[in-house]
């Protein structure tokens, strides 16, 4: 019968510094965060597969105007919103993503169906878009995705060179991200993650979150990580799978081998961020390099715990 089963879940790092936040906004944080990891525990607790609890788990960010993903997605150059995501499974391997997607609801979801009703795993732009009118998706209009904060975040760079990733105060330290690891009662693990991307981005620019083995990936024989942070360097290093060949072929542990990619590897290569991991026994990792990340986590038998600062 069942062994234990957990989950972890972020809603993105930076530089979360304490005093920048209201009392209001860090207890809306927590509530969102909070909702999310109780929707996919619940799935976990009923005997409900990873993939399941994962996928609700991200839609709950996602339709949450505080994080960027879905409904809360920042403006592109062209004062547009795309939206890119990654599910994977662990047991068989199998993967679903896409990027440069635009109007739909929660990415995560089209995501997941590329790897259960197709035969590809990534889809991207036009192409990912008929697949979800294929798939009888509703398209939002841009009301639905129009933020105040999001809308003044471009204003304030608007027709320059800057980019921004999410959450923070400086204009090179933000990253917005939201994702979900979880271990179920079988022992199948998965990851998810998604994301608007960066404020201001243009030429099509796609970061990790899409791109299985650098911020999405799961593999029951490891881990199942989603990251969050400066995409390019996650991109570059690696980063979810570097986790996994720590464990496989070094055979260091889930945490040491988590830490050690993101408060070493990263680092050396100019990296910001984090990423939250599970593996197959249910242990749980959070590391992080930057001054704060949202993340939650749960594993059965315990309590929920929902953080934002180191």
């Amino acid at each position: 019968m069942a062994q234990n089963f957990s989950i972890a879940i972020h809603g993105g790092a930076g530089t979360l510094l304490k005093g920048q936040m209201t009392a209001e906004k860090e207890t809306a944080y927590k509530n969102a965060l909070q909702l999310a990891l109780d929707v996919g525990y619940a799935i976990l607790e009923n005997e409900g597969t990873s993939v399941d609890a994962v996928e609700a788990a991200v839609r709950v960010l996602e339709d949450s105007p505080l994080f960027n993903a879905g409904k809360g997605s920042v403006f592109t150059a062209e004062g547009t919103h795309e939206m890119d995501a990654a599910i994977m499974e662990g047991k068989h391997l199998k993967a679903g993503a896409v990027s440069l997607i635009t109007g739909i609801k929660n990415p995560v979801s089209l995501a997941r169906d590329v790897m259960e009703k197709s035969e590809h795993v990534f889809l991207a732009g036009e192409g990912a878009m008929q697949f979800a009118q294929n798939q009888g998706y509703e398209l939002q209009d841009k009301a639905y995705f129009y933020d105040e904060l999001r809308y003044q975040q471009w204003q304030d760079i608007k027709g320059s060179d800057a980019f921004q990733l999410d959450h923070s105060v400086k204009k090179d330290s933000k990253f917005g991200t939201v994702g979900a690891v979880a271990c179920d009662a079988f022992g199948n693990i998965a990851a998810a993650t998604s994301t608007g991307g960066m404020t201001n981005k243009k030429w099509g620019r796609v970061g990790d979150s899409p791109m299985i083995g650098a911020g999405n990936y799961a593999n029951n024989k490891t881990c199942a990580v989603s990251c969050t942070g400066s995409g390019e360097y996650f991109i570059r290093g690696v980063v979810a799978y570097d986790v996994s060949c720590l464990m496989e072929y070094k055979n260091l542990s889930l945490q040491d081998a988590a830490a050690k990619v993101v408060k070493e590897r990263l680092l050396e290569i100019g990296g910001d961020g984090g990423l939250i991991a599970v593996d197959a026994k249910g242990n749980i990792a959070m590391p992080f390099n930057t001054e704060g990340m949202y993340r939650g986590s749960r594993k059965n038998g315990g309590s929920a715990e929902i953080k934002i600062y180191k």
